[in-house]
């Protein structure tokens, strides 16, 4: 056996006498409750895998000796205590059941992958123009529909290759993500805070810094799912996805991941004057901005000068050298952060949530009834299929909020609307896709399976809410149950589009030739307000209101045929028969007897 499965093992016998006995669980937030219940009980059948927090050090030297105490101590414990030692080699070699859950009273260890199973950082393939797969599903190998997946060790590659690492996620198995990496590669781990809601900062293993970036009143959840992977190449991989850092998110439950290798830049970093800086218009802000923005919301700025003091030659020493450093020019995707907190005024508005995907869009220039020059283009149709895992609050007013910033129309012309002509809108052309309890009885692991979504019985049985709205998740891949979020827009109606001239009163009518416009929003935002944010004020001073952190990216459909591979989900989605029920795990008898 090698030194680094004794390390690998040492280490999780320190994480056993770390270890509390619930996982961290965020504070209840107004939509996503469903969520954080539907992970708890997920994780119930396993080993909890948070460490216990110590209070935050002050200072990188407190930090740097927490990481050298670990380091000593677990040295110690093979030494001098092979009692423990073995005891955790004896625990980790325990038959596992085929459903992947383990005894509460023993810390699960995964043998890392074998050198040679691993590919060659020359072998491996590389995404220059990015790709967005589901990740692969061990109940439905191969897909049924032949597409390609994406396995983590694609994802991360050869773990010897890696510099630096940041990584991100709502739930943690610690034990089983850190096999992954090699022991002395820098990883930052942002996670969410505790329940008090504030920012903090630790060592959690050693090379390893948490951070966790606040929530107001400890209300919501960082939700974000990103890694950025640093090569000793020089490589960048970006990526976004809806898989937490969890085993059964890359092994029983599908995913989606959308990611992109960006080359080091080969021409100095052009550094302007003062006086001659000029900031982008939100709507004209670039990948890298909207990266960086969202790190520095994510508190990773503070983690990485703490790293600094321990790994002095990290690739990066700022958050924005990723700006300057990388060639981004073959990045088509635009990334949309909703970042937790109160939004005020136009410029902070459209850089977060549902405002944020209306200047997306207008950014392909896939808005609905657009203008071109002096006309503009009307007669188009937007149809939404907003696909998720958790079932919001709806309102006829929300959903027409978001409605309105999906055809790429500011939220201004909203804010102009009267109050009270607004709440009696109807519903828009929207199909909230989510499985039915039918769809999750017949897929492969049936009612257990579906610990991580969630529709409460006083939502669907509200007066007002949009039952006839609702769309069976099927995967494409077969009977399995999906965690992804996606967002498919696509836009008809051309072949009899008719242009209003803005400068004479006289409509001309063309007819131009049928083609289809479309857009995927893929990342880590539910269909519901937390995710997405609520706007009010007026419209000279808007506020948007963001529960939660989330992350994902939009990405521009040219086909039917496009749109319909891009989806997770069988297109078009099936309308619920009048028998239907949504999937309501909390009304689950299988799911509370596996619990």
């Amino acid at each position: 056996m090698s030194d680094e499965d004794d390390l690998a093992r040492a280490i999780a016998a320190s994480l056993a006498t770390l270890t509390g006995a619930d996982p961290l669980q965020p504070a209840s937030g107004q939509d996503d409750d469903e969520l954080r219940r539907a992970i708890e009980l997920s994780l119930n059948d396993k080993p909890s895998t948070q460490t216990r927090e110590a209070a935050p050090a002050s200072g990188s030297n407190q930090l740097s000796e927490r990481a050298r105490m670990e380091q000593d101590r677990l040295a110690r414990l093979k030494r001098l205590r092979p009692d423990l030692h073995s005891s955790a080699l004896a625990s980790s070699k325990r038959a596992r059941t085929d459903s992947g859950s383990d005894s509460d009273s023993e810390i699960r260890v995964i043998k890392p992958v074998p050198k040679q199973a691993t590919s060659s950082a020359a072998d491996a393939p590389k995404f220059w123009d990015g790709a967005l797969r589901q990740t692969a599903v061990r109940h439905a190998h191969p897909r049924a529909d032949g597409q390609p997946v994406f396995r983590l060790t694609d994802v991360l590659g050869d773990k010897s290759e890696i510099a630096f690492v940041v990584l991100s996620s709502y739930a943690l198995d610690l034990p089983w993500i850190y096999q992954f990496f090699d022991p002395a590669t820098p990883v930052i781990l942002v996670m969410p805070p505790n329940p008090d809601g504030k920012a903090m900062f630790h060592y959690v293993l050693p090379n390893w810094i948490r951070a966790s970036p606040p929530l107001n009143g400890g209300r919501g959840v960082m939700h974000v799912k990103l890694m950025l992977v640093l090569y000793r190449t020089g490589r960048l991989r970006v990526v976004v996805s809806t898989a937490n850092l969890v085993d059964y998110d890359y092994r029983d439950i599908e995913n989606s991941v959308w990611l992109q290798d960006i080359p080091r830049s080969t021409k100095p970093p052009k550094v302007p004057a003062q006086s001659k800086k000029k900031e982008k218009s939100p709507l004209e802000e670039d990948f890298p901005t909207t990266l960086c923005r969202t790190l520095e919301s994510l508190k990773i700025s503070r983690a990485l000068e703490l790293l600094l003091s321990d790994h002095p030659n990290l690739p990066i020493r700022t958050v924005n050298d990723l700006m300057t450093g990388w060639d981004w020019t073959k990045v088509t995707a635009i990334l949309v952060p909703a970042m937790s907190g109160k939004h005020e005024g136009w410029p902070a508005v459209v850089k977060q949530g549902h405002p944020r995907l209306m200047a997306a869009i207008r950014c392909l220039g896939l808005e609905v009834n657009q203008r071109k020059g002096k006309k503009v283009l009307l007669g188009e149709r937007l149809q939404l299929e907003c696909q998720g895992s958790s079932i919001g609050q709806y309102s006829t007013q929300w959903f027409n909020e978001f409605f309105h910033s999906a055809s790429g129309r500011s939220a201004e012309e909203y804010l102009d609307e009267p109050k009270g002509r607004r709440a009696k809108l109807p519903y828009p052309s929207i199909r909230v896709v989510y499985p039915s309890l039918r769809t999750v009885q017949q897929s492969v692991l049936g009612e257990p399976g579906g610990g991580t979504m969630f529709c409460r019985r006083e939502q669907w049985s509200a007066p007002k809410f949009p039952r006839d709205h609702f769309h069976d998740s099927k995967s494409k891949a077969g009977r399995v149950l999906m965690h992804s979020k996606m967002v498919i827009g696509t836009i008809t109606g051309l072949s009899n589009q008719v242009t209003v001239d803005l400068t004479n009163s006289d409509e001309e009518v063309e007819v131009e030739e049928e083609e289809y416009r479309g857009w995927a929003y893929v990342g880590s935002a539910n269909f519901t307000t937390s995710a997405w944010g609520t706007i009010s004020g007026s419209a000279f001073n808007p506020v948007l209101n963001v529960t939660n952190y989330e992350l994902g990216v939009v990405i521009p459909l040219k086909s039917k045929q496009e749109a319909d591979n891009v989806a997770c989900f069988q297109r078009p989605p099936s309308k619920y028969q009048s028998s239907d029920l949504p999937w309501m795990q909390g009304e689950s008898l299988l799911l509370a007897a596996a619990g």
